[in-house]
């Protein structure tokens, strides 16, 4: 099979019409895309450290039928504002302000992927009462601080280059950490919508000041105190969250959360596994719809 030629699966969601809106948070805009119709269940989707709301783009058409799919680009991430500085908890509040502009407060599914999980857990801790779950995609909560160097490739994000050529710039887009991935065409599609152009050149889309942390607490402290519904999932393969990393979650979650391994997947399972992270997340929701949690230990 020639992998440099999407798929019609692929084609077809990046064609979907999606909308693109602003909303201005603590004096800063806010970008998020929409698909699907406003009257159906909000799901948020979360994108990680220096990506942006379009990595989302070929998975948000495959969950729109069902749902009403908002992805915002958290500040100092693609077309939104920058800051001074970019504490979790604000990410978080920003996540909570997109979700209320776009669905007129009706509580949403957050589902947020590595960084973004981060702050998916940070808003399930502070506004948990006014989110219908969150579900967590290999994210990593240790006993030290997670993520602040993602595997140390964080360090070389902190000096975007410029290029003079956006087809000179694509070549340049790496995923961090490393992985190997089977499917060039998202690679590219990714890239594609991860530049702007200055005067200069073209340069990535990031601030490089998202990688220096900036929150009140370690993300352990809000895992262990979210007050809604929670899922995990994590990449077989995965170097940022191994199955130890997971099972400790697992602990300060009382085990009372399902933890998901998709097969075959590394770290940016979202990008290397789509179709199966689209089926295992599915089946997340389905059975959310249909059941009711199980109180945690300490809330009885």
């Amino acid at each position: 099979m020639d992998t440099t030629v999407p798929p019609e699966w692929f084609a077809r969601a990046i064609a979907a019409p999606f909308e693109q809106r602003t909303v201005t948070v603590a004096d800063c805009p806010i970008n998020y895309l929409a698909w699907g119709e406003g009257d159906k269940p909000p799901l948020v989707l979360v994108h990680g450290g220096a990506a942006h709301a379009m990595w989302w783009s070929m998975l948000a058409p495959q969950l729109a039928q069902h749902y009403f799919v908002i992805a915002p680009d958290l500040s100092g991430h693609g077309d939104s504002g920058r800051r001074e500085i970019y504490p979790g908890e604000g990410w978080a509040d920003e996540v909570m302000a997109v979700s209320e502009h776009a669905a007129a407060g009706r509580p949403p599914v957050l589902v947020g992927h590595s960084m973004g999980g981060l702050v998916s857990i940070v808003a399930a801790a502070e506004y948990g009462e006014r989110l219908a779950g969150a579900i967590i995609v290999d994210s990593p909560v240790r006993r030290p601080d997670p993520e602040s160097d993602e595997a140390g490739g964080a360090k070389r994000l902190r000096s975007p280059k410029t290029y003079p050529d956006l087809a000179t710039a694509m070549t340049h887009f790496r995923l961090i950490p490393d992985q190997p991935s089977e499917h060039p065409f998202i690679l590219e599609h990714i890239a594609r919508h991860s530049l702007r152009q200055t005067q200069q050149g073209w340069t990535w889309k990031f601030d490089p000041k998202v990688f220096l942390r900036a929150s009140r607490r370690p993300p352990r402290d809000y895992l262990s105190r979210v007050r809604c519904r929670v899922a995990l999932m994590r990449g077989e393969f995965s170097a940022i969250v191994p199955p130890e990393t997971g099972e400790y979650m697992y602990e300060l979650l009382n085990r009372n959360a399902p933890l998901v391994e998709i097969p075959q997947a590394h770290h940016h399972l979202i990008l290397d596994q789509p179709l199966a992270f689209i089926a295992a997340l599915r089946a997340l929701l389905a059975d959310w719809e249909h059941s009711v949690p199980r109180p945690r230990a300490d809330s009885e």
